[in-house]
């Protein structure tokens, strides 16, 4: 690929690039930019962590050096699975099993704990500068990456030191390109405002879009997205990972879906940003009296054709269904032959 092919690469299906040309800049700099994905290991994958696995593979077809930082001290400050850091490593195994049966390559993949990083004093020396220059209200909006709600009586002091960590991470792993979907955003931002601040490399930010819940509610920002995302902690409004292709359709069966609208429709967001990047196309099939097949070639396409009303809310349900069944297939068979790797719990 040349520079622009990479730059479409790593830019397309996404929310936004902060920025572009930025990101052009990286490639004319540097053959193997260092990409960054965090994540914190919390339970079983869903279908929205499609979009991510699909654009991991996009950064490294587009040539970057990935790493996937299972983070560990994140998810037991943020109270996932209980605490347990045992839990939470059990979990971060079975996410590294999950994605590289969906693709991630292994040999082009780093895979980092964060635990690796809290046993340095440099570390949290770089914690502490971050939260120099961050005023406490700053930090406190950059918590809405933690999903919460409750009033700040409720939090524990250990949540006020996660913006500053998750900030140090990019400059400690180092990452010159930090990826993420749409509500990492204000931390992202919050690493760039640092980086200048203290004239370090600034590094470039990717969002990609986040799946509704099954369950509906509205259109979905990066201010009310931890809220409204796809989440294994609600099960009546995810598709958790794996699952059979019955189950599959099973939920896709019962998900909210108003015919012609795009805002906040979990199954038109699924097939924008799950079933097009990871397929190229979506065939609803149809019964002749009902128009017949009909396969999509690309997302524009697509989108006409919903909001113009020419597709039945069931049929694009059980089209997606079937799609995603055979995206995740890969992964089902993994797990079928290694069943010690998906435990039933964490």
């Amino acid at each position: 690929m040349d520079r622009d092919e990479r730059v479409e690469r790593v830019a397309r299906h996404t929310e936004e690039v902060l920025t572009r040309e930025e990101l052009a800049g990286l490639f004319e700099r540097t053959e193997r930019p260092r990409a960054y994905w965090g994540v914190e290991p919390s339970g079983r994958l869903t279908v929205g962590h499609l979009v991510c696995a699909r654009k991991l593979i996009d950064l490294q077809e587009a040539g970057c050096e990935v790493t996937v930082f299972l983070a560990d001290w994140h998810a037991w400050i943020n109270d996932k699975l209980g605490g347990s850091l045992e839990r939470i490593t059990r979990a971060g195994e079975y996410m590294r099993s999950a994605f590289q049966a969906l693709g991630v390559s292994e040999g082009a993949t780093r895979w980092r704990w964060a635990h690796e990083l809290t046993g340095s004093s440099e570390y949290w020396s770089r914690v502490v500068r971050v939260a120099k220059t961050t005023s406490l209200a700053r930090t406190k909006r950059a918590m809405t990456i933690l999903g919460r709600s409750e009033e700040e009586e409720g939090l524990d002091t250990a949540k006020l030191f996660y913006p500053s960590m998750q900030a140090a991470d990019i400059f400690e792993l180092p990452a010159d390109l930090a990826y993420a979907g749409l509500d990492q955003r204000r931390a992202h931002v919050l690493a760039r405002e640092v980086a200048h601040h203290y004239d370090w490399p600034v590094p470039v930010a990717v969002h990609t879009p986040l799946v509704s819940s099954l369950k509906g509610g509205g259109r979905m920002d990066a201010a009310n997205a931890p809220e409204r995302k796809m989440s294994k902690s609600d099960p009546t409004g995810a598709i958790t990972l794996p699952s059979t292709p019955e189950e599959i359709a099973a939920r896709m069966k019962s998900a909210f879906c108003p015919a012609k609208e795009v805002d906040g429709n979990p199954v038109v967001e699924l097939a924008l940003h799950v079933v097009f990047p990871w397929r190229g196309r979506l065939t609803v099939h149809r019964a002749p009296q009902h128009g017949g097949d009909r396969t999509f070639d690309g997302s524009a396409e697509f989108r006409t054709a919903w909001t113009a009303g020419e597709l039945h809310p069931a049929d694009l349900k059980a089209a997606v269904a079937a799609e995603l069944a055979e995206i995740v297939r890969p992964l089902s068979e993994y797990f079928a032959h290694h069943p010690t790797e998906a435990p039933a719990e964490f």
